[in-house]
């Protein structure tokens, strides 16, 4: 996988759990059993995230594109 695809993955999972805490805060005094499950599914949502934020710092940078007609 590459590392820009890493990175897109690792934003879209912490910003989407941090948003189902929110609903889960938003539904705790309606739906208890509910809120808790948003909120336990979001935490670890957003966990996963902060990991992949670490996978990431671990791979190796991409060489940067050659100019036409350069040597290494």
């Amino acid at each position: 996988m590459s590392p820009k695809a890493i990175e897109r993955i690792t934003w879209v999972m912490i910003y989407g759990g941090l948003l189902v805490v929110g609903l889960a805060f938003a539904l705790r005094d309606t739906h208890t059993v509910l809120a808790w499950t948003l909120g336990v599914a979001g935490a670890i949502e957003t966990l996963i995230g902060v990991a992949l934020i670490w996978v990431r710092s671990r791979m190796p940078e991409s060489a940067p594109p050659r100019a036409p007609g350069e040597q290494r």
